[in-house]
């Protein structure tokens, strides 16, 4: 993963809501014909199209509440995010060493090692310098040669971070990328804001998703998986759908044009894992759905579904290489 946008639009919200300016204007007249309003906020974050939606009656309230998850999603992306070059995780990157380390960033790096060590290194927050070497094979119309990818692979390891409440300290060459937690952490701090504003109803979309309550029509939130295949539909839908969901897929960046190439890499060998094309994941947190997402992309589906299954409260869906 990279500081280019890795994730296309892999889940779609009920009504589409997640998706267009026409499905947030449907969930607000669904809001009104219940005696109810709706407001949403709409903007760029993490390399994608973001958007927050609530459901209610005091309009003072949510317009707070919008304001404050929208400042505390900003606060992760100035910690943790690689689109950004002045973030923390940015600097860190560039210098090797991060003092006095923010507290969103240490809580991403704390659960990044700590899944990597639960999955014997098949989820790696070091797998950073592949994406260059990758992407700039794929612009040349091919494939990084065996011994440039050893060459990289020696930078990568995620025993090669130490990390504490002090600093964190990489070794000489080491890159972290946090890209595949920090959505599904946005999400989570996101829905916190709304939540401590006393919000019953809304949807998070910070290029992963989250849902409370229920839809303005009354009914339950419904959630579409996207087709890995044919762009635009959906392959199945998630009913109810409350907690969070992230969909991780080969077809989100893709390096060559079958998809066996893409910006999901197995840390032991540099390439991308192939038995694969998505994995969607619910849980209470979305940036344990996030990480394990990416984490059985790798695993593949025995080893990853062992996984997910050792984790209360989730979920997850398989899709294989078409």
């Amino acid at each position: 993963m990279s500081t280019r946008t890795t994730r296309r639009r892999a889940v779609l919200g009920a009504c589409g809501l997640a998706a267009s300016a026409a499905g947030l204007g449907a969930f607000h007249a669904l809001a009104t014909g219940r005696g109810l309003v709706a407001r949403s906020r709409v903007g760029l974050a993490f390399g994608t199209t973001i958007s927050l939606t609530v459901a209610g009656t005091d309009l003072e309230g949510m317009e707070a509440a919008l304001t404050e998850g929208v400042a505390a999603m900003r606060a992760v992306e100035h910690e943790a995010s690689l689109f950004r070059a002045d973030s923390a995780l940015s600097r860190l990157n560039r210098e090797g060493r991060l003092d006095a380390p923010p507290g969103h960033l240490t809580a991403l790096l704390s659960f990044a090692l700590d899944l990597a060590s639960k999955t014997g290194g098949a989820f790696d927050p070091t797998v950073q310098p592949l994406w260059p070497l990758w992407s700039r094979a794929a612009e040349a119309g091919g494939r990084p040669g065996d011994a440039v990818l050893r060459d990289c692979l020696a930078r990568i390891g995620w025993r090669k971070v130490r990390a504490s409440p002090d600093a964190i300290v990489l070794e000489p060459g080491t890159e972290v990328t946090l890209n595949a937690v920090v959505q599904g952490y946005a999400a989570d701090v996101v829905m916190a804001a709304l939540t401590r504003r006393g919000i019953a109803d809304a949807f998070v979309d910070t290029g992963e998703f989250g849902a409370l309550g229920t839809h303005p029509d009354g009914s339950p939130w419904r959630l579409g998986i996207a087709d890995p295949r044919h762009k635009g539909e959906v392959a199945a839908v998630i009913t109810p759908f409350t907690g969070f969901a992230a969909t991780s897929g080969d077809y989100n960046m893709a390096f060559s044009p079958d998809y066996s190439d893409h910006h999901i890499f197995d840390p032991a060998t540099g390439r991308s894992p192939k038995g694969l094309s998505s994995v969607t994941v619910t849980a209470p947190s979305g940036l344990l759905a996030d990480g394990l997402s990416t984490a059985c992309m790798v695993l593949g589906r025995e080893r990853g579904g062992a996984l997910v299954a050792g984790y209360p409260g989730c979920t997850v869906r398989f899709a294989e290489k078409a």
